[in-house]
């Protein structure tokens, strides 16, 4: 800008000053020309001062140029920064979500904290479980999870057995085997053994054609659990249009003609007396297994082998990597329509003459410990606790069946809740606190008498709601050393456990004193 005023001011010069022709020059020419001079003098003063203004803008103008740069530059990086700001926030609040703290606990919605509490306790519970689960395989090497599936594979066993049976004794006058009820420990879903677990089921018998059961409690002996006989009678078959032709009434018929054209009745091959007898009808069922075993296509590739058992049918199939199952198939007769039978199973340590068939709860437990397990929680450790603590006992040579019926009353008195595996130890506590109390009254209720807690779904016959409890240790309070060697068993228990839980014994002990 400055080069073309200074090219405008000499473009003016030429054009508007006439070239001198002459020194000498007359007054009112040098009048004139001094006059231009001033003029032009004070334009190139204005012109100078323009210019000087021009420059001072125009660098103005640069050093705008200069700061609207930068600050093009400066926004720019503003911008980045706020994006990185912006990724690093949703960086920090997708890890914040996935690691709640209090306070983000506190400002969430109510469901939401119980979510996270929900969650923290899962986690909670599956370190728990894997300690408690580790705690088992190291103690206890037939868990209760490998029941289920044996349990199922002894029931297709016994039902083909049942189903050959009935073909064999289709035209005889044996009982009636039904179908069988899977009963004990193992279908109860717990085993206090470690190993060869015993798979027991109960085989209900029906009288044949022409026969009749009949009922008669044993009053003769004093003791908690009641005895039964089974008494055999005959029935008048003469009228019964669909028997006629097919066999003779052992009623009225002459004994000469029942014995030349029919066979043997019942009472002449299972009963002594009138009454059904236990080992004669164990050792025949022994002989059906055997003779249905033949007709099955697995006895190529399995073994059978019966045990001997003078009250049961007891007896291994083995398969060709020597696994065997062990099945014991008990017989008996049905209470009416209810869940109480008379059983060949006799109870520990007691003679029970062949004639005599004790009353049988088994079936009624196996349908509480169902209705228990359906109700608990998804994670509820009450069987483990009954296994746990039958385990140590039976190491010792104890019986486990008043701390099964105690853990039965305290599953109905206490809430399935309290039963969650994070309670192990106090559900353990709970068992050991009741038995100690039993033992020092001297005094267990059988489950099933008089009890107003024993589920609806569960049949009993109509004199057990109104019957008084039957005392289980009732023996302890007539025999000293009875009570005595119970206390000691009750003992040693309590010291076995906190030592297998690794806690203090002395303070585990505490708590069972004082019911803390």
């Amino acid at each position: 800008m400055a080069a073309a005023i200074f090219l405008a001011l000499v473009v003016q010069s030429i054009t508007q000053f006439p070239q001198m022709v002459g020194d000498e020059l007359d007054e009112a020419t040098r009048e004139r020309m001094q006059q231009r001079e001033e003029m032009l003098s004070r334009e190139m003063t204005r012109l100078l001062q323009e210019l000087e203004q021009s420059t001072q803008e125009q660098s103005s103008f640069a050093w705008g140029a200069l700061l609207f740069a930068a600050l093009q530059q400066w926004q720019f990086w503003a911008i980045a920064g706020a994006l990185v700001l912006l990724f690093g926030l949703c960086w920090w609040l997708r890890k914040r979500s996935r690691e709640p703290d209090s306070s983000s606990d506190e400002e969430s919605s109510s469901s939401d904290r119980v979510q996270v509490v929900e969650e923290e306790e899962e986690e909670e519970d599956n370190n728990d479980a894997y300690g408690l689960e580790r705690f088992y395989d190291e103690h206890i090497r037939s868990p209760v999870k490998y029941l289920a599936p044996e349990c199922r594979e002894v029931t297709l066993w016994v039902h083909r057995f049942i189903r050959t049976f009935t073909e064999l004794l289709a035209k005889t006058f044996f009982p009636v085997p039904q179908s069988a009820i899977g009963v004990g420990s193992a279908f109860e879903g717990w085993s206090p053994h470690e190993e060869d677990i015993v798979y027991r089921l109960l085989v209900p018998l029906e009288p044949p054609r022409g026969h009749v059961f009949h009922l008669e409690l044993d009053n003769a002996r004093e003791m908690p659990a009641r005895n039964f006989h089974i008494r055999v009678e005959l029935v008048c078959t003469c009228l019964n249009e669909q028997l006629a032709g097919e066999m003779l009434c052992f009623l009225h018929c002459p004994e000469e003609e029942l014995r030349r054209n029919q066979n043997p009745g019942l009472l002449h091959t299972l009963c002594t007396g009138s009454y059904l007898d236990v080992q004669k009808t164990a050792r025949w069922f022994q002989n059906l297994v055997e003779r249905a075993w033949v007709r099955f296509h697995e006895s190529y590739s399995y073994r059978l082998r019966v045990l001997p058992s003078s009250r049961s049918c007891k007896f291994q199939v083995i398969n060709n990597n020597n696994k065997s199952l062990c099945i014991e198939m008990m017989f008996g007769v049905q209470q009416g329509d209810s869940d109480i039978f008379v059983s060949s199973q006799t109870r520990e340590t007691i003679f029970t003459p062949s004639t005599m068939w004790p009353e049988s709860y088994a079936v009624a437990e196996v349908k509480f410990f169902s209705h228990v397990t359906r109700r608990a929680p998804r994670n509820s450790f009450h069987l483990k606790c009954l296994q746990l603590c039958a385990c140590i006992l039976v190491r010792r040579g104890s019986s486990t069946y008043a701390l099964k019926t105690a853990v039965m009353h305290l599953l109905t008195t206490i809430p399935p809740a309290h039963w969650h595996r994070r309670y192990f130890v106090l559900g353990l506590l709970y068992i050991m606190r009741y038995l100690r109390r039993c033992l020092e009254e001297k005094r267990l209720d059988h489950f099933f008498f008089g009890n107003e807690n024993v589920p609806e779904e569960i049949i009993l016959p109509p004199a057990f709601q109104t019957a008084e409890p039957l005392n289980l240790f009732q023996h302890l309070a007539q025999d000293p050393s009875a009570h005595a060697n119970a206390m000691r068993e009750f003992m040693e228990l309590r010291d076995e456990l906190p030592r297998l839980l690794r806690v203090p014994r002395d303070a585990f002990a505490g708590l069972i004193a004082d019911g803390r």
